[in-house]
């Protein structure tokens, strides 16, 4: 779909860029008939690990994006991502929003800048457009989290050898990147621990979670009931770079190491938010055995902390193995998930360890390049220290039942 006239002169006089040459649009809508679990979901403050649980069961609108590019001239161009979720309540956001800078130049390495909102590229199970996944309909632990508390507001840079451009089969690309905001992350890991669904976390939007009773003590009483992830808490710039190595397209590595630099002992007293020093490795890995099946590999091990002297300090570490199969216009996907978080710190009042492993599988039918059925069973088992102090038990198993049928326009 391409922009009237009249749309193209707004956004660019916004930008203070010329006019737009060229739009385009990519949207989906998903609508799943979901069977829930019993235990209430951690967005209705419970622990339930799951997006959704029995108050959801029925139909509901699972996914509502529209991802949209848009060429300014040659070498600039603007990109949005606009998400819609009516869970816990009606919310229409921004997931993504940047511009870039890509020049045309007679170099054999390209290279391109970007400054805005958006995701660092370490996912090889999130490759489509608005950071949607192919191939499961929930997502892994690991990119459940990225998509709840991670996004970079700041600068990147990259640099790519095309291996065509050297007559190689290997391709390789390097990322640095500086940012602000992101500095909450790691809130839900601590006291939630890792969840699987497929909601993107917005601008400005907040997470709620169960409330531990460890808040009830003076250390945490200014801590809110919930999470802005996105919020700039320090003043502190935060960093991550990144490598990826292509080989014919049939093996792909992906290897990244952010760090938010976070003063652990920072709070914005208005909004209850800390500053949390948080900082991973994330490795993905994915593997073409032939046209038909692929196997993706990522694992995540990191550190997170707030508070004065580090009162939080935990290790949390995550990974999945997924193995996917396409067979004419039928999609097979299976994924075993692992996750845990390891407590380190003194402040015994407030226990954060925790742990689970899930298994996933889905089933996708391509009707047409419009529409997409599709169906998910997944069960889940986790343990968490901090439940019986809620009065909840501290181990729990679930399940999740979806029937879904996409359109893409």
């Amino acid at each position: 779909m391409t922009m009237n006239k009249w749309q193209a002169l707004l956004l660019a006089s916004v930008l203070g860029l010329p006019a737009v040459v060229y739009a385009e649009h990519d949207g989906l809508v998903t609508v799943s008939a979901v069977r829930g679990d019993q235990l209430a979901s951690y967005q209705r403050k419970g622990i339930g690990l799951y997006r959704y649980d029995q108050e959801h069961d029925g139909v509901v609108i699972s996914q509502a994006m529209l991802s949209s590019r848009f060429e300014l001239n040659s070498d600039w161009s603007a990109h949005t991502v606009l998400n819609a979720h009516p869970d816990p309540e009606l919310t229409v956001g921004l997931t993504q929003a940047y511009l870039q800078y890509q020049p045309l130049t007679a170099s054999r390495y390209k290279w391109t800048v970007k400054g805005g909102g958006f995701y660092p590229k370490m996912s090889l199970e999130n490759p489509q457009n608005g950071w949607m996944s192919p191939y499961n309909y929930t997502n892994s632990a690991i990119n459940t989290w990225i998509g709840e508390e991670v996004r970079a507001f700041g600068l990147e840079a990259n640099i790519k050898r095309p291996g065509r451009q050297f007559r190689s089969n290997h391709s390789f690309e390097g990322f640095a990147a500086v940012f602000k905001g992101n500095d909450p992350a790691g809130t839900l890991l601590s006291w939630r621990g890792f969840a699987m669904h497929d909601r993107q976390t917005t601008f400005n939007e907040q997470i709620d979670f169960a409330v531990p009773r460890s808040f009830e003590w003076s250390q945490l009483d200014k801590q809110a009931e919930h999470v802005e992830p996105f919020e700039e808490v320090d003043g502190r710039f935060g960093y991550y770079v990144g490598a990826h190595w292509d080989y014919q397209k049939k093996s792909q590595l992906r290897v990244y190491y952010y760090d938010n630099n976070g003063d652990p002992g920072a709070l914005n007293t208005r909004t209850g938010q800390y500053a949390w020093d948080t900082r991973f490795l994330s490795a993905a890995w994915l593997y073409k055995f032939n046209k038909q099946t692929r196997i993706i590999v990522q694992l995540l091990d990191g550190n997170t902390a707030m508070g004065t002297n580090r009162g939080v300090d935990n290790d949390f570490y995550s990974h999945f193995v997924l193995l996917s199969h396409k067979l004419d216009q039928h999609r097979l996907t299976i994924r075993y998930d692992y996750f845990k978080v390891s407590d380190h710190d003194d402040w015994q009042f407030d226990p954060n360890q925790s742990r689970g492993e899930a298994l996933t599988a889905s089933w996708r039918y391509q009707l047409s390049t419009k529409w997409q059925v599709g169906a998910e069973y997944s069960v889940l088992s986790s343990d968490a220290q901090n439940r019986p102090g809620m009065g909840f038990n501290e181990h729990n198993s679930q399940q999740q039942f979806q029937l879904s049928a996409s359109w893409h326009f």
